[in-house]
């Protein structure tokens, strides 16, 4: 992928066209489990169900890792794998914290106490500059 504006923030990964068409075949694997009956297939053989998507081995692993974080940066879409995620029976706070490395209650504290501080967050420039 080419480097972007937003690649100097940490932790922001930019869905744009680029990335949509990256991750079109992760995404479809995700909508798909909006069905329960393809939820239980899957449930059933992950391997073997994700074949039915030609995405990359790399996208496929992250699925079966439950790497959140890689799945964004190889085109998934965080409203497309949170499906996973339901799958899972996690909710958007639980994979969020997941995502941070922070349990489910240190990351709600967080969040109620206004989120992350903006110190060192800004910008991966402003690290080098010190």
């Amino acid at each position: 992928m080419s480097e972007k504006g937003f690649d100097d923030i940490p932790g922001t990964i930019l869905f744009d066209a680029e990335r949509s068409r990256q991750g079109y075949h992760l995404n479809m694997f995700c909508m798909s489990l909006m069905s329960e009956k393809n939820r239980e297939a899957f449930r059933d053989d992950e391997r073997a169900y994700l074949t039915r998507f030609p995405m990359t081995a790399e996208q496929a692993q992250s699925v079966l890792d439950r790497d959140w974080n890689r799945m964004l940066e190889l085109g998934g879409n965080i409203y497309y794998t949170s499906k996973l995620a339901a799958c899972d029976g996690l909710s958007f706070q639980n994979i969020a914290a997941l995502m941070t490395g922070s349990t489910q209650e240190d990351y709600a504290k967080m969040m109620l106490a206004g989120g992350r501080p903006p110190e060192g967050n800004r910008s991966k420039s402003e690290w080098e500059r010190g």
